[in-house]
């Protein structure tokens, strides 16, 4: 490969402060307005500042991370989970849940506490702004259970877009898969994922969804992933999927999982219950 990679050409601040795992580049945004950047002995004050490789870049004081090989890894959410670093409720997020040994990641795109399966791991802040945008065409895929009777017809319509409440959400992909009683079970395939989009998408056409379980983000796959399980992607496999410069070989390291602890269970237990 030729010409320079994305770590040595000049590049927004936020971006650089993203891809070294510190946070996303909108935290990022937000922590230079804070005054909490400076680069080569200047406090910024706003993020549109290009640094170059050469930059000293210091973060509360403290040198900026150098950049590491992107990572990614799947994890099977379990239900009671937010998929937040901090809740001022005090609810168990999935990232006091991990493993002790992981590096700080940031999730792609996120499920609600109440929805489980695939959520994609990485501690590269712009592969995980890119993954998320819609124009990347990342398509979501869902095993759905909803409470009331519907029929092909019916979710056909939502191929054609809909609005809900004045939102506005793009095409969906959706198969009735098997009615059982008043529970139907849905296949959804959609490449936005708009907060709460399945339920409020369901809801519009008389359902209630009871159970939400993403099975698949672009070509990675749940498979036959556990729950509270997490694996990592090769660098093979990123290369593959993502093309170059990810997926550099790196030393293999060996990673231990965090057992849950039984508050944690308990709480999560309790607060699923308090919402059922």
């Amino acid at each position: 490969m030729t010409g320079n990679t994305p770590a040595e050409k000049p590049e927004r601040i936020a971006k650089v402060m993203a891809r070294a795992g510190l946070c996303s580049r909108r935290e990022a945004e937000r922590w230079i307005e804070a005054g909490r950047v400076q680069v080569d002995g200047v406090r910024l004050a706003s993020p549109a500042v290009t640094v170059a490789p050469a930059s000293v870049i210091l973060v509360d004081g403290r040198p900026m991370p150098k950049q590491q090989p992107t990572r990614l890894w799947r994890y099977h959410k379990p239900k009671g989970l937010l998929t937040t670093h901090h809740d001022p409720e005090g609810r168990p997020t999935l990232f006091d849940h991990l493993p002790e040994d992981l590096p700080r990641v940031l999730a792609i795109g996120r499920l609600d506490i109440t929805s489980e399966g695939l959520l994609l791991l990485t501690n590269d802040g712009t592969l995980a702004r890119t993954l998320e945008l819609p124009a990347t065409g990342w398509t979501r895929r869902y095993r759905v259970r909803a409470f009331g009777r519907v029929t092909q017809k019916d979710l056909d319509t939502l191929a054609q877009g809909s609005t809900v409440e004045g939102v506005r959400y793009g095409p969906i992909e959706a198969k009735l898969d098997s009615q059982q009683g008043g529970n139907a079970w849905i296949t959804m395939a959609l490449r936005e994922g708009k907060n709460r989009e399945v339920r409020r998408v369901l809801e519009s056409i008389g359902l209630k969804v009871n159970r939400l379980i993403r099975v698949s983000y672009g070509s990675f796959h749940l498979g036959g992933l556990k729950v509270d399980d997490i694996e990592e992607i090769s660098p093979a496999a990123l290369r593959e999927q993502l093309g170059a410069p990810y997926g550099v070989a790196r030393k293999k390291s060996a990673m231990k999982k965090k057992p849950v602890s039984q508050k944690h269970k308990r709480k999560a237990h309790a607060d699923h219950r308090r919402r059922s």
